[in-house]
């Protein structure tokens, strides 16, 4: 499992010109999931990203998790990040789960962010051509990976 976090003053993503998810300040979750992935990958992901201590303190330290500052999830499927072109020019994408092992993954995560963060999650859509818009804060961008 692969999660892409940006840390963002707002964040939202829509489809068909129809807001599905908006957050304002908090954390970009941009989810890809591997075929080989399973329940303890999503377990542990869902922890790191609640417990990712990457908002500025008082003092300007990175020592804040977005529930310190009373911020927002938006959690994203991406595929494309198992996207791999070191040969050729086209990504291939065999690493990548499809949809019957992904899109149950996706949606436990979902879950499982709405049950133990503390903070409000919001999604965009499983399999749909998306219009994600941020405003970077930082920037801070993580590549997770379990």
């Amino acid at each position: 499992m692969r999660v892409l976090i940006q840390r963002v003053k707002r964040a939202s993503v829509s489809t068909g010109g129809a807001v599905l998810g908006r957050i304002g300040q908090g954390l970009l979750a941009f989810v890809g999931i591997a075929h080989s992935d399973g329940e303890s990958h999503v377990r542990w992901m869902c922890e790191k990203i609640t417990r990712l201590r990457i908002f500025e303190d008082e003092a300007g330290k990175m020592n804040r998790a977005v529930g310190d500052i009373g911020g927002g999830i938006l959690v994203v499927s991406q595929f494309t990040l198992y996207g791999d072109a070191a040969k050729g020019n086209r990504p291939g994408f065999a690493e990548a789960a499809n949809p019957a092992i992904a899109k149950p993954l996706y949606e436990e995560m979902i879950r499982r962010l709405k049950a133990t963060s503390g903070v409000p999650v919001e999604t965009g859509s499983f399999g749909e051509e998306m219009e994600v818009e941020l405003v970077n804060d930082g920037p801070v961008t993580l590549l997770l990976e379990k």
